[in-house]
């Protein structure tokens, strides 16, 4: 259907009969002002969530932009989707005050201005927004992986991150762990990421742990969780969040770098639920130390942690939007020497000895 555009002195009389109108400019656009009584809604939000700003398919809106031509766009965008009453304001906001008409100031608010590179994405939204910001999230590891997973955690809006880690910052973390700095050598390594998180986003909240993750204690730290984020290098710790997340039906993300290489994954086994596939149907048991040197033993390139945490952060972020397709079922490979990526599917093993139908007591987190 087509689009009917309108002057600014029609707009305002349809506005003044009831009609919504919509500013579909940039939050820092409306700052210079807006049309008075119009509904700033970027335009990439109103075309990817229209549902939570119309009330029908056939209500009378009228769009309004800067000079035109994003409003136009954005009532094609509606008329593809069903929506019948559609008006674009010729000259948009420019012809608009040009005419006279009432403007009224617009001050965005510190959250629309944070996120509002994330708030027009498709899927994501307001809605999408306020589901990170409730979200609770256990990140085991303040190093080299989960210095970048940390980092676009927070800037992307999760609400409260949990760190644990007992290490403490030394000057060979530098070369890869971007949450500390020179001056934070010494410092316990949860007490320097919280201040660098709380300095990129004081809007977040950041718990931290001087802690070493164990079977005998993680379930300490799982209660009320929606994801746990693996960003250990010692297999005693990523077998225990295994093994808890398998019990009470937690999902957590696995990272792991060796050298120029690099591993992410995301498990969501369930024992209560009998849905499988955790990190011991891969392997059962630990490697021995020998077989898996960690980054002191092996040497590392920094940017290899930095390529798997942020993976690791992108797969947190998917799951927790509900969004994309997930790592689940999948294991993610990537050597950057030759900058090439595949991944192996991966399947349940049904004699698993903590997800399988027969699992054994010794696999069992102890209870909280």
């Amino acid at each position: 259907m087509p689009v009917t555009v309108i002057s600014p002195e029609q707009a305002l009389e349809m506005q003044a009969s009831g009609h919504l109108l919509i500013d579909v400019r940039e939050p820092d656009e409306w700052a210079s002002g807006i049309a008075e009584g119009a509904k700033p809604v970027s335009k990439g939000e109103l075309q990817a969530q229209a549902c939570h700003h119309l009330a029908s398919l056939d209500q009378p809106v009228v769009l309004i932009c800067a000079g035109g031509k994003r409003s136009d766009a954005c009532a094609a965008e509606l008329s593809r989707q069903g929506y019948t009453n559609l008006f674009s304001v010729s000259g948009g906001t420019q012809a608009w005050m040009a005419a006279g008409l009432p403007v009224a100031p617009y001050r965005a608010t510190d959250f629309d201005r944070r996120y509002a590179r994330q708030m027009i994405l498709p899927n994501v939204g307001r809605e999408g927004q306020q589901k990170l910001i409730k979200a609770r999230v256990l990140l085991v590891g303040a190093g080299g992986l989960g210095s970048p997973c940390a980092y676009y955690l927070a800037a992307a809006g999760v609400g409260h991150l949990i760190l644990v880690d007992d290490d403490r910052v030394d000057l060979s973390n530098l070369q890869r762990q971007i949450l500390h700095k020179n001056s934070n050598v010494g410092e316990l390594k949860v007490t320097s990421a919280k201040s660098t998180l709380n300095d990129l986003n004081p809007s977040i909240s950041v718990e931290v742990h001087a802690d070493r993750i164990t079977e005998a204690n993680i379930n300490n730290y799982i209660n009320n969780i929606d994801l746990v984020i693996d960003g250990t290098d010692n297999f005693k710790a990523r077998y225990a969040i295994s093994d808890a997340c398998a019990q009470r039906g937690i999902p957590w993300v696995y990272g792991a770098v060796h050298r120029f290489e690099g591993q992410v994954s995301l498990f969501h086994a369930s024992v209560p639920e009998s849905r499988g596939l955790c990190y011991r149907c891969l392997f059962p048991e630990p490697m021995n130390a020998v077989d898996a040197p960690n980054c002191t033993e092996a040497g590392v390139l920094g940017v290899a942690p930095g390529v798997v945490g942020v993976l690791q952060a992108t797969e947190a972020l998917k799951y927790l939007l509900g969004i994309g397709e997930s790592l689940s079922g999948r294991l993610l490979h990537i050597d950057l020497l030759s900058m090439a990526v595949h991944d192996t599917v991966m399947s349940p093993d049904p004699d698993c000895p903590c997800c399988g139908p027969n699992e054994v007591q010794r696999c069992r987190a102890p209870s909280p």
